[in-house]
């Protein structure tokens, strides 16, 4: 049974600059940043699929990608592996007062409200920028930030008081962005399609759900149906490239009809 002391020593064996990796010697934080965003999706791709032999694997990557950024950050006498395991020990331990210190047990809504509390009390006391959403990650999926920076200036009072309100915007912004297409205007088009997009991630927060995950849910389904459409199609003669847009409906309308 390896242990994590044995993918250390491998990383570092990689790293090594006569006997290691041609390829793994010449990286750099900002080159390996990529595979570590992509392995990061591709546990959640695993999560979402519900194979576990795959999520073993997948963490494993996800892993090592962090052994990588430590092994870079040792050798450039900053921190090493254990630096990284000491901070988030010590950030975990901070932020649950309720369960390593005397505080009162919250509910899951009142703790994520007292977690976002103690954040703001990390960022101010480690000099951070001078807005409140200096620290929100540019490098996130554009629906996933949109809802971060929502709920960053939410904490000011900066938001709709309900969903009803969030559905009128929608409303607003949909009309604006038809008025764009009317007028054929390309710059206006792209700045009402974000409008909307970042709107709709503005509904999905106050619905409590997240809309990367119901945007990959929408995927999945429209894959799903129109892998069935291909399959229909092909059973019944001509592919579905050659069949027209009413029998493309009709198949696709089944489909749906017999999902529920």
């Amino acid at each position: 049974m390896k242990r994590i002391e044995d993918l250390i020593g491998i990383m570092a064996r990689l790293r090594d600059s006569e006997r290691g990796c041609p390829w793994d010697r010449v990286q750099t934080f900002r080159t390996i940043a990529p595979y570590t965003i992509e392995e990061a999706y591709e546990v959640a791709d695993a999560i979402e699929r519900g194979n576990l032999s795959d999520l073993r694997d997948e963490l494993g990557d996800l892993l090592f990608q962090v052994v990588f950024h430590a092994q870079l950050a040792r050798e450039a006498g900053r921190f090493g592996f254990e630096e990284v395991v000491d901070a988030i020990a010590g950030k975990m331990i901070r932020r649950h007062p309720h369960v390593f210190g005397d505080a009162h047990e919250r509910s899951p809504a009142e703790q994520s409200e007292r977690w976002e509390d103690m954040k703001a009390v990390e960022r101010s006391g480690s000099g951070g920028g001078d807005s409140l959403l200096d620290d929100v990650p540019i490098t996130l999926p554009a629906l996933t930030r949109a809802v971060k920076l929502q709920r960053r200036v939410a904490r000011c009072g900066f938001d709709w008081p309900n969903s009803d309100e969030v559905f009128d915007k929608i409303s607003e912004e949909l009309g604006e962005l038809k008025e764009a297409v009317r007028a054929g205007d390309r710059s206006g088009i792209d700045d009402e399609l974000g409008d909307l997009l970042f709107t709709v991630a503005n509904l999905a927060r106050h619905l409590g759900a997240d809309p990367e995950s119901s945007a990959r849910a929408a995927n999945r389904k429209f894959e799903r149906r129109f892998r069935e459409l291909e399959h229909r199609a092909g059973a019944c003669g001509p592919p579905v490239e050659a069949l027209d847009v009413a029998e493309l409906e009709r198949i696709w309308s089944e489909i749906k009809a017999q999902e529920g």
